[in-house]
């Protein structure tokens, strides 16, 4: 059975996702990839409160903004 596919901004603070698709255009995904956010990477969601989205890749902490989060898709990690 295949994960359901929600957007980044929906995950609770402290679960561990993958990013399957960027729903966006060539501009955002390259700056998604210039940042260090790739699909298929596996990540961790810091914090997911008021403000921007705080995401952990290893030792790197990026902040994203809602509407960016939004546009990616994750399935819960394995």
């Amino acid at each position: 059975m295949k994960s359901k596919r929600i957007p980044l901004n929906q995950v609770s603070t402290g679960r561990y996702v993958k990013i399957v698709a960027i729903e966006a255009g060539r501009g955002m995904v390259g700056q998604l990839n210039h940042m260090g956010l790739f699909v298929g990477d596996s990540i961790k969601v810091a914090q997911n409160n008021l403000g921007p989205l705080i995401v952990a890749k290893g030792a790197l902490r990026l902040a994203l903004g809602r509407g960016m989060s939004h546009r990616i898709l994750v399935e819960e990690a394995s």
